[in-house]
Parts: C-alpha cells; sequence; structure tokens
C-alpha cells in the first residue's frame, strides 16, 4: 500500500469520524472554517542531515507548515511546537531561528511539548484564519476549461539536495560549491539557488491570499512530493483530467555543466523531484495569475481522468511520480 492509498483507505475508514476532512493541504476545522489546521514534522537523517544548524531546520519546519497554509489562501496564527532530540541538542538556538521565523510571517508559539530522545525530530501544528475577504482554497475547485498554474519552478529543490550529498554546503549564509569543481557562471548561480531552495524554502503566502480574493477561484495544492505527483492528487481530487506542456518546465540556466553531477534529466526533476514547495492552482480561462509573484501557466484542465505530458507536441500519459513516504527509504529525501 502506497501513501495515496492509506489516504483513501483512511478516509472511508474514518467516514463520520472527520475523514471526510482528509485529503487537502489541511483541515477547514469546523465545516466551512472559520479555522484550517496542519501538522507537518522535520526528522533528523529523513529530512534533513545530522549536524544541520539547529536553527536552519526550525526555519525549514516553519517554511513547509506555512505552505499547506498557503495552498488553502489562509492566514497563518497560532503554533504548536513537539521537540524530541538528544539532551546535548542546541534547543536555543532552535527556538532563536524558530521564533525568527514566526516574527516574520506574524505567528504566534503557542504550546506545545519538549522531550529528550536518540535523534531529532520536531512536529509543528499550525493553525490559519481567512485572510480578509477570503474564501479557503481546496483541491477539489478544478473544472475542464480551466488553466493550470505554477507558483514558481520546480526541480531546484531536488538538485540541490543532489549537490548537497555531493558536498555543496551553506556557510555562513553563502553557498560553498568547493566540492563540486570547477563551474562557470551560470552553472555555479543555479547551482547555489537550488542549494538555497532545498535548504531554505520560502511559502507563498502573499500568493495564497490572492488567490483565496479573487472573484473567480479554482482549486489549490502545495507541490511537495513532486510537479506530477501533486497534479494527480488535483485532479483526482477535482474529478477532471490534466495536460502538462513540457516547454513551460524549461532548464535553468548552466544546466550542461550540472546534469552529469546530478545524473538526471532535468524534466525528470522537475516533474517528480519533490520539495519545491510553490502553489499549483487552476483559474477560469479568462483569469490571470499575479505573474509578478512567478506565477506562470503550465498546461489546462480539461475532461477525464488522465494526467497528461505534451512535448515536442506529442501527447503521452503522465505517472504520478515524485515522493511516496511508504515506499522506501532513502534518507534524507524529497517528500513534503
Amino acid at each position: 500500500m502506497n501513501e495515496d492509498d492509506l489516504i483513501r483507505w483512511l478516509k472511508r475508514r474514518a467516514r463520520g469520524q472527520g475523514g471526510e476532512r482528509i485529503g487537502d493541504d489541511a483541515a477547514i476545522l469546523p465545516a466551512g472554517g472559520p479555522w484550517v489546521t496542519t501538522v507537518d514534522c522535520q526528522i533528523e537523517n529523513v529530512h534533513f542531515f545530522s549536524g544541520t544548524d539547529p536553527a536552519q531546520v526550525a526555519r525549514r519546519l516553519l517554511a513547509v507548515n506555512l505552505s499547506d497554509l498557503a495552498a488553502m489562501g489562509a492566514e497563518p496564527a497560532y503554533a504548536f511546537l513537539a521537540l524530541s532530540a538528544p539532551s546535548s541538542f542546541d534547543f536555543k538556538r532552535f527556538f532563536e531561528g524558530f521564533l525568527e521565523g514566526c516574527e516574520a510571517y506574524r505567528v504566534e508559539l503557542s504550546g506545545g511539548d519538549l522531550s529528550t530522545q536518540p535523534t531529532v525530530t520536531a512536529a509543528l501544528t499550525l493553525i490559519g484564519k481567512p485572510f480578509p475577504d477570503g474564501r479557503f482554497l481546496e483541491r477539489g475547485g478544478a473544472r475542464p476549461g480551466h488553466r493550470l498554474w505554477l507558483g514558481g519552478s520546480v526541480g531546484e529543490s531536488a538538485v540541490g539536495l543532489a549537490l548537497i550529498r555531493l558536498g555543496a554546503c551553506l556557510r555562513e549564509n553563502r553557498v560553498d560549491l568547493t566540492a563540486l569543481g570547477r563551474l562557470g557562471p551560470e552553472a555555479s548561480a543555479t547551482a547555489a539557488q537550488c542549494v538555497m531552495r532545498h535548504l531554505r524554502p520560502e511559502p507563498q503566502l502573499e500568493l495564497g491570499r490572492r488567490l483565496a480574493t479573487t472573484r473567480r477561484q479554482g482549486a489549490a495544492i502545495d507541490i511537495s512530493d513532486g510537479l506530477a505527483k501533486d497534479v494527480h492528487r488535483l485532479c483526482r481530487a477535482s474529478g477532471i483530467g490534466a495536460v502538462i506542456e513540457a516547454d513551460a518546465l524549461p532548464e535553468p540556466a548552466g544546466w550542461s555543466e550540472l546534469e552529469p553531477l546530478v545524473d538526471e534529466p532535468w524534466l525528470h526533476s522537475a516533474l517528480g523531484g519533490g520539495e519545491d514547495y510553490v502553489l499549483c492552482f487552476t483559474l477560469p480561462a479568462r483569469e490571470e495569475a499575479p505573474s509578478e509573484l512567478g506565477a506562470r501557466p503550465i498546461g489546462e484542465i480539461c475532461r477525464g481522468h488522465r494526467v497528461m505530458l505534451r512535448q515536442r507536441g506529442q501527447l503521452r500519459e503522465l505517472p504520478p511520480s515524485g515522493w511516496d513516504h511508504l515506499a522506501r527509504d532513502r534518507g534524507p529525501h524529497l517528500d513534503g
């Protein structure tokens, strides 16, 4: 049983016990609001490598949870943190990073739990509320004829993780690429951006706000497990199909130098890499998304139940490639 199979089973099994709320990036409580709630975690040697700066772990934990609220068009409000770590862990450094993030995104740390264990596990519950004059977004609002949009680039986080495994790292807020050998200026700039995208994702709360307050809404989802997999989830929730344009996912500058290091075609990373933490959403054909926030069209919503990729004029079915939490263990991974 993979992750999506388990979630579908759980929705059926928990019907009448809240199961109908399972399936979006966050749960709307009670039905219709006024609150949304999400929970996510960061686990040592699963989401981050041992020895990572505790403040970095804290900022990433907050960012990935905030991305779920962005996908719901929700304004962050309250946080509850459960942190378990060895007694030697720098708890103060962790909380310094966490509280800096809370201040930046206007989140109140309202409670939680502390304990010790051999490795670090940090679990965060966030509660959000509607933006003024806004309505919550959901995955089930896509309709045939809608355009499919992406809030930013995808694939960079997956490439960043691959480069970190090769020795790229963050030193005093600057990316050190020395271990990768000599790279040209374009490849170096792209590599540094990819590493930062993996280590320091930025939740698209402003884009979520703009979508939540638009006159004619569609559907939205946070791209955390891979564009292909998450578009499949959006389509399943809406009961429709989609066509993604491969040309809308262009290779970044200097990719010809980086591809031998990553050992993977760019399109594979863009479609199945994961941990992008950008919003994928739909809007009626005549609605324009805010391009100044990085939004760009990547395809269209159609009738049926298949997700297709158009590449070089040819259509082929796109499998739901991406990260599956239950499929296998491969260490620090590309997950949501």
